[in-house]
């Protein structure tokens, strides 16, 4: 008898590696580091959003709920969504609500792209960008965006479009470097997504995270976007509930349709009682997004004069909750080996720069700090970093 052997494993799992975020806080966890890696706050949410989970729970709100999101949760978020970004949402068949703003994305992908698609992808990009594509059977076509500004080169832009390319990637606020999309770049995006009939995937899950002013513009909100575009979001960030996992999508129609079935079969429906204390979050006042961006901005101007004092160069973020800084001079190999020493001998866990290229190489000079924490933990960690005074000063 022929025996055959065949390999266990597919070849779209063998395309990426584990979250090297996550893997961060498991690294930050064994060696007692502190933990300004992975991007959630250490801080409590809003009471009112606790408040409301606990009566939902208590109410037994304990079953399946729509499996595209509680009805009350849907139609509060569509009127945030038109008094925020002016939209205009049908909550019964232009949102689906799921596991998070992950999901989501995984769910969008899964649900317009085909083998053979291109998907342009700005880098650097969140890691998970690329993964998603190679799931989904789908080319990551990917376009630099060019420190110190991060912008991207209309050129190189214009030249990514081809009759392949199904969708654009647009993160803003945008992590990791703090970017936030001028209304000029994407009205650039725009024309280029109509001329070729491609979908903008646009994740907006820092939108209320800005500072210095800066403007948070929808790209669903310009001329001839908002049947193409499909907007991703959630509650993690903006309320402070990463664990919860409730994120959602908005797009038109028919593309919610084919979302919603993709959706389903992932992972059925977001938590229901969650969904419930999301309808609070929604009902916010705009005082408390005020308030969000002031602190935010408070911690970033805290952070920025940390890496001053430990004269790590930087790049100032406009928006989101990290910062990208430039280890250039500091004379280690690459950035995985500088993000060891880091934890290991400093205490402090950072995200090494390379996670967020296609090609290592290209972020090797980088590493990402998160800032979204409770000022005593910005404070242990900047007694930590400061020990990285001495060593720079002796290389520069």
């Amino acid at each position: 008898m022929t025996q055959v052997n065949k390999q266990k494993t597919s070849q779209k799992a063998s395309q990426f590696t584990e979250s090297v975020i996550r893997e961060m806080t498991r690294l930050a966890l064994q060696y007692g580091a502190v933990n300004l890696a992975q991007g959630f706050p250490d801080f409590p949410c809003p009471p009112e959003l606790k408040q409301a989970a606990c009566e939902a729970i208590e109410g037994d709100i304990n079953q399946y709920a729509i499996t595209w999101g509680d009805r009350t949760f849907r139609h509060a978020l569509a009127e945030k969504v038109r008094w925020y970004l002016g939209l205009e949402i049908d909550p019964e068949r232009q949102i689906t609500v799921t596991c998070g703003s992950t999901e989501a994305m995984a769910a969008v992908m899964l649900a317009t792209v085909d083998p053979g698609d291109e998907v342009i992808v700005f880098e650097p990009y969140y890691e998970n960008y690329g993964p998603d594509a190679v799931l989904a059977g789908a080319t990551p076509r990917y376009v630099s965006l060019h420190p110190p500004k991060w912008t991207f080169d209309e050129a190189e832009l214009r030249q990514a479009f081809n009759e392949h390319t199904k969708a654009i990637i647009i993160n803003t606020p945008h992590n990791p470097t703090g970017k936030v999309f001028t209304r000029e770049e994407l009205t650039i995006i725009a024309e280029l997504c109509q001329q070729w009939d491609v979908l903008a995937y646009t994740d907006e899950i820092y939108e209320h995270i800005l500072y210095d002013g800066i403007e948070h513009v929808a790209i669903a909100t310009l001329p001839g976007m908002e049947e193409c575009t499909i907007t991703i979001n959630g509650l993690s960030k903006t309320y402070s509930v990463t664990g919860w996992r409730v994120g959602y999508i908005l797009a038109n129609p028919e593309l919610t349709g084919a979302i919603r079935k993709v959706h389903d079969f992932l992972t059925v429906g977001a938590p229901a009682p969650l969904q419930r204390a999301g309808v609070v979050a929604m009902q916010l006042p705009v005082s408390y997004y005020q308030g969000l961006a002031e602190l935010y901005q408070q911690k970033r101007d805290n952070f920025l004069q940390i890496l001053e004092q430990v004269k790590i160069p930087y790049f100032v973020p406009q928006g989101a909750y990290y910062v990208f800084a430039d280890i250039s001079t500091f004379g280690y190999k690459n950035d995985v080996e500088f993000t060891e020493y880091l934890i290991k001998e400093i205490g402090v866990a950072v995200v090494p720069g390379s996670s967020f290229f296609s090609q290592p190489e290209a972020g090797q000079n980088f590493i990402r700090f998160c800032f979204s924490k409770k000022p005593e933990t910005l404070a242990a960690a900047g007694e930590r970093l400061l020990k990285l005074r001495s060593f720079v000063e002796s290389v520069t």
